[in-house]
């Protein structure tokens, strides 16, 4: 028996990580991935990542038209990953699983941290965009948007969008884009 303030203990599987074995971890504030049957770990946010994810939410739920979600933090379904973007944007009509699919997720967003920053430039577009979701944005410091979009089985970047520049994108619906407005 565990006293009180003593750590859980938990043991790796015997093979690949699976969907299953998220819900062994405590909501601590660490982000708990799957790459490929591996685990991935990333450490909690400070107040002004969680700032920028509630913006780009905001700014994306006041253009949706009617039918679209807008999510913090869902998870989507990749073969043998479970990735969790900053915010997902599902299609109308979407599943509503807990684990969405990726053919219903239209957009993904991942605010960029110190603590992700390679995970977020490399390894997660490569799986958005194997998975066929049609766009990608990373929202570094400043705040800057980079915007993609998936041409073949890769991301082409759309260009950045800056500060106070406002810039309409079409992508994953009509909408208006200030950075600067993510405070």
């Amino acid at each position: 028996m565990l006293s009180q303030g003593a750590p859980v203990r938990w043991s790796a599987p015997e093979g690949r990580w699976t969907e299953p074995d998220l819900h062994l971890f405590p909501q601590d504030g660490h982000r708990y991935e799957i790459v490929d049957g591996g685990l991935h770990v990333s450490p909690p946010t400070d107040e002004r990542h969680e700032t920028l994810v509630e913006s780009v939410v905001g700014t994306l739920r006041a253009a949706a038209p009617p039918g679209w979600w807008v999510c913090a933090r869902l998870g989507i379904e990749i073969g043998t990953s479970n990735l969790v973007p900053d915010v997902t944007v599902l299609r109308p009509h979407s599943s509503g699983a807990i684990w969405v699919d990726p053919a219903d997720v239209a957009l993904v967003v991942e605010v960029e941290a110190e603590e992700t920053r390679r995970y977020d430039r490399l390894l997660k577009p490569a799986l958005y965009a194997a998975a066929g979701i049609p766009a990608y944005w990373r929202v570094e410091a400043g705040p800057v948007l980079r915007v993609h979009t998936l041409d073949g089985a890769e991301y082409r970047s759309d260009g950045s969008v800056e500060g106070a520049e406002q810039r309409k994108l079409d992508a994953p619906y009509p909408i208006r884009i200030t950075p600067a407005s993510w405070r």
